[in-house]
């Protein structure tokens, strides 16, 4: 939208919401759109305060003709949050309160605008956490995560956003509110409309309300870093730690040697015990205290050395160790300093495969370009990898070569072209190639059943 064009919408929408936070071309310069160069693309956004006051003004937009760009903490990944002109960019970060924390059942109501680090501040003075998290919890909105389907470092053990989510308020196209806010897992009671919504990534309606399953908080952790040779020696680690007496298995995650090796040597982390070409595993496991989680680790790991593979390992011995460790595996966007929007992907395939499908990746990216030379990472114990190309950006014909080359056979063996990123814009050649035909016309039907004058995250999925 032009500064023009979104003026006059500032005008529009001044005089019809008195009391609405609106926020104009002039105020949304020089903000961090996030993690997309086009989220504040729209050049005008709204917060409204209630799913009444979104309500009205999806009403208002329908009679204007106005697009819709729900935004939480515009942390996606895909351009599920970029916005044009022409458009409004409707924003969530009012609506961020902790409507109510169950104990007994643990069971938490809030707004869609909460960010999943403040709910998980909230829950621990209960002695309780989320069910899920994501590196990117400080900004990361439970709305935003409940429209891609996040997943995360415990989705091994919990699932991803879907399985958290008991009950959810939406504002739908049309402007009616669909509230189901049942905080039970045993509905059966017709079909659940609610599951339409996670995923869809904003396109079938706006969600404002969440209610999430918790679960026990258990703060007391230990964290080693262990050398393996491949995904199926730290899939038999996980698997005996996650089945052992005195601890439990909090994350299981890998990153391959190219990866490991350049991250380390940029924040000067001491690798001389890692074996050049072994991967890095973290394990997190947490106990009755930090002592005996520690205790517990470094046993469980002596117990299992030589059999399960482990080559070399550290065990942290302090929080601030393990930070350091940790920060090797969140802060995982180190490469964008040195490349230029590097082609990107989130796949996830069944844990067992991930040795034959990584090496059969290589080949193939080798055949494109005997250059390339493939960043890969991820949460291992679920099949989910993160794949990053060591290239600037390249041209549209050999982004679409690159994309093959990653997509090429993983519907077929049971997996995803898209994890937990969603689809947004970025995913899109993945989406109308690799994603199964039967469900994108399904998709497309609902959209137009839901949404037929196309206003609510219009070019995102179902791209109708």
């Amino acid at each position: 939208m032009s500064n023009a064009s979104s003026s006059t919408l500032e005008t529009k929408l001044t005089l019809a919401f008195p009391d609405l936070v609106i926020t104009g071309p002039a105020d949304l310069q020089g903000r961090d759109p996030g993690e997309h160069p086009d989220n504040f693309g729209a050049g005008i956004m709204v917060s409204p305060a209630s799913t009444r006051d979104v309500a009205a003004l999806v009403k208002w937009c329908r009679e204007n003709d106005i697009a819709i760009v729900p935004q939480g903490g515009r942390t996606s990944l895909a351009g599920g949050c970029a916005s044009h002109e022409e458009e409004l960019i409707v924003s969530t970060a009012k609506l961020n309160a902790i409507e109510s924390i169950n104990i007994e059942e643990k069971t938490v109501v809030v707004q869609a605008g909460i960010t999943l680090q403040a709910l998980q501040e909230a829950a621990a003075e209960h002695g309780l956490t989320t069910g899920i998290d994501l590196p990117s919890r400080g900004t990361a909105t439970i709305g935003g995560m409940a429209a891609t389907n996040a997943g995360g470092l415990l989705a091994f053990r919990n699932g991803v956003m879907r399985h958290q989510i008991l009950g959810i308020e939406a504002v739908m196209p049309d402007g009616s509110i669909f509230s189901d806010l049942t905080r039970v897992v045993k509905v059966s009671a017709g079909p659940d409309i609610k599951q339409l919504l996670v995923g869809s990534e904003g396109a079938f309606g706006m969600i404002t309300r969440v209610v999430l399953k918790l679960e026990t908080l258990r703060p007391y952790r230990a964290t080693a870093m262990l050398a393996v040779n491949d995904a199926k020696s730290a899939l038999a680690i996980a698997d005996r730690l996650a089945n052992m007496n005195g601890l439990k298995l909090e994350a299981a995650e890998m990153m391959w040697p190219l990866f490991i090796r350049d991250h380390a040597k940029l924040r000067n982390f001491d690798l001389a015990w890692l074996p050049q070409e072994a991967c890095a595993f973290i394990v997190e496991v947490s106990s009755s205290d930090e002592e005996t989680a520690r205790g517990n680790l470094e046993a469980a790991l002596a117990d299992i050395w030589e059999e399960s593979g482990i080559l070399d390992g550290i065990v942290a011995q302090s929080g601030t160790q393990a930070k350091q460790i940790w920060v090797l595996r969140e802060e995982s966007g180190f490469y964008y300093q040195f490349y230029n929007n590097p082609p990107s992907f989130d796949v996830s395939l069944p844990p067992a495969l991930l040795d034959t499908y990584v090496a059969d990746l290589h080949a193939r990216l080798k055949v494109l370009n005997p250059d390339y030379q493939l960043y890969v990472y991820g949460h291992i114990a679920d099949g989910n990898l993160h794949l990053t190309v060591k290239c600037d950006e390249p041209n549209e014909a050999e982004l679409i070569r690159i994309q093959d080359a990653i997509y090429t056979g993983v519907r077929e063996i049971g997996g995803s072209f898209s994890a937990e990123h969603g689809v947004g814009f970025e995913k899109r050649y993945g989406y109308e190639n690799y994603a199964d035909p039967v469900k994108r016309v399904l998709a497309k039907q609902i959209k137009q059943a839901l949404d037929p004058e196309g206003l609510f995250n219009p070019g995102k999925v179902p791209f109708a």
